[in-house]
């Protein structure tokens, strides 16, 4: 326990700000005298920690420390890039850009030469250019990290335009689709809005109060998209197994004699049926009943068409 509160405040002054021990114990739950004894074995550790006293003191560490060799693992290292990498891709935030600098740079101080790490690419972007996306997704995050207020002009599956002020509290990257979580001042209730349905974006100039919330807070299932979510069975080729997967996920899918068979929950909205019909009959309705209908009606309407 000792040595794990150890590492974690010198974690919290390796931010390179400076930190009274009134702030410590307060983080920490423990008290101040405590507080200056920890530092106290830090520094007693090697590590160069600067400690004024007074009401305008604090503890800080100095600016050339550097983590020491085999702080972090190989693996650790790549996992840090490969995440800051990934996201700066997407968002270009100043502070992942800082923190993907200070991590290479510790990263090439380490005499084992860790491997360069660049090995996932995100690209939430549309075929055909990305750059509106990007400044989408620019506007969008700066809004979150700064509290700012957005007006958008948004337009739903059924083409419906609508300008909304928004307030941004968190961006959600899921099934390679961006979306942004805000409380919406049109509906008074928070909402997910699809990014890559927003035709633009920009600041109103007002400020507004985070709400305090967890992940479990937010319906990650997206069901405020449709009326209803429906339990659908599907019976799925082997030829088109590869589609299918990256459309439901390959954890929903299980071998079922000469093909493969999935069950879900989905949300019952226009495209569904699109997107069945898209699979050219290689994907198969089992249940419900009433889906299966709508599907034969749809081929029935294409064939007459």
């Amino acid at each position: 326990m000792k040595s794990q509160l150890m590492i974690e405040i010198l974690i919290m002054l390796l931010s390179g700000k400076k930190v009274s021990a009134s702030q410590i114990a307060d983080k920490y739950e423990v008290c101040v005298r405590s507080v200056y004894r920890y530092i106290n074995e830090l520094s007693l550790c090697g590590i160069p920690l600067e400690v004024t006293r007074g009401r305008y003191g604090g503890i800080r560490i100095a600016d050339t420390y550097r983590l020491p060799a085999g702080f972090f693992t190989r693996e650790e290292y790549s996992a840090m890039l490969n995440a800051i990498n990934a996201m700066l891709s997407q968002v270009g935030d100043k502070n992942l850009s800082s923190a993907q600098e200070k991590l290479s740079i510790q990263q090439k101080t380490d005499k084992r030469e860790l491997a360069v790490c660049g090995n996932i690419i995100i690209d939430g972007g549309t075929w055909g250019g990305s750059q509106k996306f990007y400044e989408k997704m620019r506007i969008c995050e700066q809004a979150v990290n700064q509290s700012k207020c957005l007006i958008i002009d948004y337009i739903s599956r059924d083409g419906e335009h609508s300008k909304r002020v928004i307030d941004p509290h968190v961006l959600i990257f899921k099934q390679n689709i961006w979306y942004v979580y805000a409380f919406c001042h049109t509906k008074q209730t928070f909402r997910t809005f699809k990014i890559g349905r927003i035709k633009s974006a920009s600041f109103t100039g007002a400020s507004f109060e985070k709400h305090e919330f967890t992940k479990d807070d937010i319906n990650l299932n997206f069901s405020g998209y449709s009326d209803k979510m429906i339990e659908v069975t599907f019976g799925i080729e082997k030829s088109s197994l590869a589609d299918v997967e990256d459309w439901l996920g390959i954890d929903n899918i299980e071998p079922r004699g000469d093909g493969f068979i999935a069950n879900l929950l989905l949300p019952d909205d226009g495209g569904l049926v699109d997107k069945i019909l898209g699979f050219g009959g290689k994907v198969k309705v089992l249940e419900p009943q009433s889906l299966k209908e709508r599907v034969k009606l749809a081929a029935k309407n294409i064939c007459d068409n």
